[in-house]
């Protein structure tokens, strides 16, 4: 009587199907795919993911320098509330919460042209959030690590410690806010990347990313499981 043998490997990647057709469908996340030997476009869409929203936009906390050279009376220092607007001397609230440093001068020169005739105006950053990345999932120490200089997401990992036991090594997730709406999730074929030595597909990381390390199909199974659970796991797939 032969014995009959579970297909592992058809069953992740079933499971791998249904895992990201449900992310496609749910709206929620665009998914760009970096497969390993496809060069013909990965470049330049790499390009396009590393350079995407370079510029520092202002946060909450973010403390501005504002200066009129010709009115010096409306100088001030203003602060992104929690609700992402500044209070201005003479000109009320204006929202600036993810804009950037000339964004928000334009805003705040709209604001006094309501008060001022062509006013002329100057914003400095004084102080704002340190610029840093999350890494989570199956790291040796997941967490939050400033960001210093150009990081590609290989040595991300290797900040946060490297991959931990039943990392899927494979297919590792960077997600990058797109829009107040979206979030752009690219896949990162490390494994493969480090297999061949070729890191043209390992992109830079940016102030704000995440960088998830899901399981392996194997990690995902407990090490003790009941044993009708492993008479079902022998049945034919």
């Amino acid at each position: 009587m032969s014995r009959k043998r579970f297909n592992f490997k058809r069953f992740a990647q079933a499971a791998s199907i249904a895992l990201w057709a449900a992310l496609a469908c749910s709206g929620q996340v665009q998914v760009a795919d970096a497969k390993a030997g496809d060069h013909s476009g990965a470049a330049a869409d790499n390009r396009h993911f590393s350079e995407r929203n370079p510029r520092y936009h202002l946060s909450r906390g973010d403390i501005l320098e504002i200066t009129f050279p010709r009115t010096p009376e409306f100088n001030q220092t203003a602060t992104v509330q929690p609700d992402g607007f500044i209070d201005l001397h003479g000109a009320g609230d204006v929202y600036v919460f993810g804009l950037t440093v000339p964004a928000s001068l334009e805003a705040i020169r709209a604001a006094y042209a309501k008060i001022l005739h062509e006013p002329l105006v100057t914003v400095e950053l004084k102080d704002f959030e340190k610029p840093y990345f999350s890494a989570f999932g199956q790291l040796a120490r997941p967490g939050r690590y400033d960001l210093r200089g150009e990081v590609t997401v290989t040595q991300a990992i290797a900040m946060s410690g490297g991959f931990a036991y039943g990392a899927n090594e494979g297919d590792v997730l960077l997600l990058r806010r797109f829009s107040q709406e979206m979030t752009e999730v690219k896949r990162i074929p490390v494994k493969q990347m480090m297999k061949t030595g070729d890191l043209r597909e390992d992109p830079l990381v940016q102030p704000g990313d995440i960088l998830y390390v899901p399981k392996s199909f194997l990690g995902k199974i407990d090490r003790f499981i009941p044993n009708a659970s492993v008479g079902a796991m022998m049945k034919p797939y």
